[in-house]
């Protein structure tokens, strides 16, 4: 039996009132996008006429939903919090996280930034830059040089250049072949610095020093080790959780349960490059066999034939998979 085929519904609201149609939609359509990753349609509009693309039951419930909250512009700002709750009320708590199916998800992600675009590499960059897109919680897992970082942190410069969201966290846990911070010279900025090198670099790049230093100096782009998110809740947030091997099963709990209204957090790491005492279980590993099937979480896992580094680099980590699977094989035979 055939699938239902998509359909088209068009409507509008007055349009005598374009500061209500501004509440309505957000500052850059952030509430109609909000309401595109809930349910598995696509919202248009010019001015006051709305235009809805999906299955028939998921454009009368879009269509519901617009209209509830075209009515609470009438005496309230929305926010993503009212956005969220309208959704809950028509959906139900537990409808809420699931992603649109992939014929929703542009099939080219582009990423404006300073040096010009940024698109995917092959297939598995392509579909990382999809989830990020799509996914209010992303993991990236894999070796090194795959993009995880660099693609993670061009998508939070699009996401604020475009006025999505109001601040970028750099987070990463304070772990480093043993060490601590501690023994480092210097402030809390200047001890964990070195170890958001990587982020920094990507920021220059697409941003240009002297921009980034002011967004620094305003707080518009954060700089936190991971033992200081405790407490916190963030909302309209792009935040980044790099070396994500490094936590502690406790911490990427605590990290993951920070995020807010309006906010994205992008994790990423490499499994194989795991710096945490023996006895401590990574939070990454954990995270992917506890979440891998939740809603609303989507996982990317890069290989090394997706390296854009030195073609040395694919070799050189195929060959330490090999000497591991091989030293794993000869214990299993003691």
């Amino acid at each position: 039996m055939a699938a239902p085929k998509e359909q088209h519904r068009e409507f509008s609201f007055p349009a005598d009132a374009p500061e209500r149609l501004a509440n309505l939609c957000g500052a850059t359509d952030a509430h109609v996008r909000q309401i595109e990753r809930a349910l598995p349609v696509v919202i248009a509009n010019r001015g006051p006429i709305f235009r809805v693309t999906g299955k028939s039951a998921a454009i009368d419930q879009a269509v519901k939903i617009l209209h509830a909250l075209y009515e609470a512009t009438e005496s309230v700002t929305l926010t993503p919090d009212q956005v969220h709750l309208a959704l809950t009320e028509q959906l139900g708590p537990e409808a809420l996280g699931n992603s649109a199916p992939e014929s929703h998800v542009p099939q080219d992600v582009s990423i404006r930034v300073k040096r010009g675009a940024i698109r995917g590499r092959g297939a598995n960059q392509q579909k990382y830059l999809h989830q990020i897109v799509r996914h209010a919680i992303s993991f990236g897992v894999g070796p090194a040089g795959t993009g995880k970082t660099y693609l993670a942190v061009a998508s939070a410069v699009q996401a604020l250049e475009d006025n999505q969201i109001h601040r970028i966290l750099l987070v990463r846990p304070a772990v480093e072949a043993g060490e601590k911070l501690g023994f480092l010279p210097g402030d809390l900025s200047q001890k964990v610095d070195p170890y958001l090198r990587p982020l920094f670099d990507a920021l220059y790049e697409m941003l240009g020093v002297e921009r980034v230093g002011k967004l620094i100096e305003r707080n518009v782009i954060e700089v936190a080790p991971l033992a200081y998110m405790r407490g916190r809740t963030l909302n309209d947030a792009f935040v980044i959780l790099d070396e994500a091997q490094n936590t502690t099963v406790e911490q990427m709990k605590m990290f993951l349960t920070r995020l807010g209204f309006g906010s994205t957090a992008v994790i990423t790491g490499d499994i194989t490059q795991i710096d945490l005492p023996r006895h401590v279980r990574s939070g990454l590993k954990h995270a992917i066999e506890v979440l891998r099937n939740v809603d609303g979480i989507s996982f990317t896992f890069f290989e090394a034939r997706d390296v854009v580094r030195h073609p040395l680099v694919a070799k050189v980590i195929d060959a330490y998979d090999r000497h591991e699977q091989a030293a794993k094989a000869a214990s299993a035979h003691e």
